[in-house]
């Protein structure tokens, strides 16, 4: 029966390579970190990881993971409320209220498990949910689980917000879902124009800040702090498995009582294991780093500077901002995938961004800067960029 399938998905496939879209799998054979060795048995620096502190390989976050698995054990093999709770779940969930400045803290094994199950939780066929029309795809899904009536806006354009905050206005509830840092942009959502357009029109705001929390705003508590809104965003989900040690793990920090009902109903984590305790205590250890010294945060401010800067004057076309994520935009799927193989030959690992990923014709090679990187490493990159480009011309 799977012959006719198989037929259909080798097409697929193939046209997928001949679009030059296909994304290949390189394999690395180090620890995350600056410069990691690849399959090929070359040392190359590291361009493309949301290791953003730096932390992925911190010696006080490995031996935080390591103690962890020598008094907490590997794994709960349970959810959270039947036996997989232990004083370290709770003490992160406390942590991250902390630090983000929120009433409670929901731990999920995942970013995407935490939106996977907070809009079908909390709202019903009556509610409303505008989302930005970039918001990352784990909103998008969890978004679709929930009969909740769905409005889009443009992406960062108030005046669209509003017009569809109207065109809600019959909805019992209505909730403003945003991405804090766009991904494939590192464009930051205007938080406190949507703050104010949600208390004009009495809607909650939503926000996934994983490409924030931990290095964006005064004290790396995301872009609620970055705008001064921390006390008027509802829900903040975001991830462990970036900045914050780069594991895996997630969270949603919000009102109290929506906590409390998330850990009532949620789906993703009634039927999910809990977190594993190494990668609880590790991600503790992060945050206690991160809130002990801002100098991973003012090291990694330099870097984006230095290579968002240099690059532009290069005659690169860098996407504007200051955010670490910095997109290299190419334009064509097939020219960003000779670049980045390029680059690779030179040293330097980036990949190359293409449909569906970003839109037809936007394709880029998206650059994210990392605390671990050396004034000179940046420096290298800047020059393998502009020698690759010239080897390809």
């Amino acid at each position: 029966m799977f012959g006719r399938m198989r037929d259909d998905l080798t097409a697929t496939i193939g046209e997928i390579r001949d679009a030059g879209l296909y994304k290949s799998e390189r394999v690395i054979t180090s620890p995350q970190q600056a410069l990691i060795s690849v399959a090929t048995g070359n040392e190359v620096l590291n361009f493309c990881a949301n290791n953003y502190l730096g932390l992925s390989d911190h010696p006080e976050v490995v031996a935080a993971a390591k103690e962890a698995l020598d008094r907490w054990g590997f794994g709960l093999s349970s959810v959270r409320f039947i036996c997989g709770t232990q004083q370290i779940h709770k003490d992160l969930e406390g942590a991250l209220s902390n630090f983000l400045g929120t009433e409670d803290t929901i731990l999920y094994s995942s970013c995407f498990d935490a939106n996977g199950g907070l809009f079908e939780t909390l709202l019903g066929a009556e509610d409303a949910i505008i989302s930005d029309e970039l918001n990352h795809a784990s909103i998008i899904d969890g978004v679709r689980l929930s009969k909740a009536k769905r409005y889009r806006y443009k992406n960062r354009d108030m005046a669209d917000l509003e017009a569809q905050l109207k065109d809600a206005a019959d909805a019992r509830y209505r909730l403003i879902a945003t991405d804090g840092v766009f991904s494939m942009d590192g464009y930051v959502a205007p938080l406190d124009e949507i703050c104010d357009l949600a208390e004009r029109y009495d809607a909650l705001v939503m926000v996934d800040d994983s490409h924030a929390v931990g290095f964006v705003g005064p004290d790396g508590a995301g872009t609620p702090s970055l705008f001064g809104v921390k006390d008027r965003v509802d829900i903040v989900t975001g991830t462990l498995g970036k900045a914050l040690g780069g594991a895996s793990g997630g969270y949603v920090a919000a009102r109290r009582e929506i906590v409390e009902l998330l850990r009532q109903r949620s789906r993703p984590y009634l039927f999910s294991n809990s977190l594993a305790p190494s990668v609880t205590a590790a991600s503790l250890k992060a945050l206690e780093l991160i809130g002990s010294s801002s100098a991973l945060r003012d090291k990694l401010a330099a870097n984006t500077k230095l290579f968002r800067a240099k690059m532009t004057e290069a005659g690169f076309d860098v996407l504007p901002g200051d955010h670490p994520i910095s997109p290299v935009m190419i334009g064509d799927a097939a020219a960003a995938g000779r670049l980045a193989d390029k680059l690779l030959d030179l040293g330097i690992y980036v990949i190359g961004f293409s449909y569906p990923v970003v839109p037809q014709g936007k394709a880029r090679i998206r650059v994210q800067l990392s605390a671990a990187h050396s004034t000179e490493d940046v420096e290298r990159a800047i020059a393998a960029f502009t020698e690759a480009r010239t080897a390809l011309s």
